[in-house]
């Protein structure tokens, strides 16, 4: 007697976004952190991944790098299948974590080629295991520069989100950011969209932060992600207790504003396919 075979499920394929500002210091990693654990109190599955030497992400979250012996470094330049690295977080999103050691593995990519795809390839890798979680959304937290990492991670993703401080100066670079946008669509990644900016440390009182919040609108012709991220105290506590503001500061109007762009986020995101 003949049996049917069960049918093969259908593969998710995630959201991959790319939170990317070559300028240090605009909330870059605190987005990352905690649109991730907005997005897992909206039901969804959410892999983050530090691709910065610095591993403030993977601090951010209660991991110590230095205890770490295996990091993004192993998954990009040593083959390891990143399943063997991720690790699960008090806030219900999984990491893939950096240590100083990535640093070294920019200059050992500079020398392979195909290095643009490194990344892309061992998140298709993780994608199709079938005995491997399967993610809604991965957010890539980049380095705060235009190099390999972030080269690799605009052309791992579907969308880039700029964290963006509401300063004059804070939006210089911009145009740079754009430029090597335009860069890997031609060249890496067709696809890719910029969702637009996310204003971050806003503070709503003065003139001045409105006015260059309509300046980048206008000069760049780029979505803003509402609301605008307000500046407080709170953001700054969160690292220390290893946990999202979300986690340490349920109430605040900083966690409350991450909800509403998470949500937000959720309602713009294009379909997920099943292959």
């Amino acid at each position: 007697m003949s049996t049917t075979p069960s049918p093969t499920p259908s593969r998710v394929v995630p959201i991959i976004v790319a939170v990317a500002n070559q300028k240090g210091g605009v909330a870059k990693t605190t987005s990352v952190a905690s649109i991730g654990a907005a997005l897992v109190e909206l039901g969804q599955s959410v892999l983050l991944v530090d691709l910065d030497p610095q591993a403030c992400l993977t601090f951010s979250l209660g991991i110590d790098p230095e205890d770490l012996e295996l990091s993004m470094h192993h998954v990009l330049t040593k083959g390891l299948h990143a399943s063997e690295v991720i690790i699960e977080t008090d806030d219900g999103v999984d990491l893939l974590p950096a240590t100083i050691e990535l640093a070294r593995a920019e200059a050992d990519l500079l020398t392979r080629t195909g290095r643009e795809h490194v990344l892309r390839g061992a998140l298709d890798d993780l994608a199709e295991d079938p005995d491997g979680r399967r993610y809604d959304w991965v957010l890539l937290d980049c380095p705060p520069s235009l190099g390999v990492m972030t080269v690799a991670a605009l052309t791992a993703a579907q969308g880039v989100l700029i964290p963006l401080q509401c300063e004059t100066l804070s939006h210089r670079g911009v145009g740079q950011l754009l430029d090597t946008v335009h860069d890997v669509r031609r060249f890496t990644n067709r696809d890719l969209e910029v969702w637009g900016v996310l204003p971050t440390l806003y503070d709503g009182r003065t003139n001045h932060a409105r006015t260059v919040l309509e300046t980048i609108s206008d000069t760049y012709d780029l979505d803003v992600i509402e609301p605008p991220i307000p500046k407080t105290i709170k953001f700054a506590e969160a690292p220390a207790a290893g946990r999202s503001i979300l986690a340490t500061s349920r109430s605040s109007k900083g966690a409350r504003a991450y909800r509403e762009v998470a949500a937000n986020l959720l309602q713009r995101s294009p379909t997920r396919a099943g292959s």
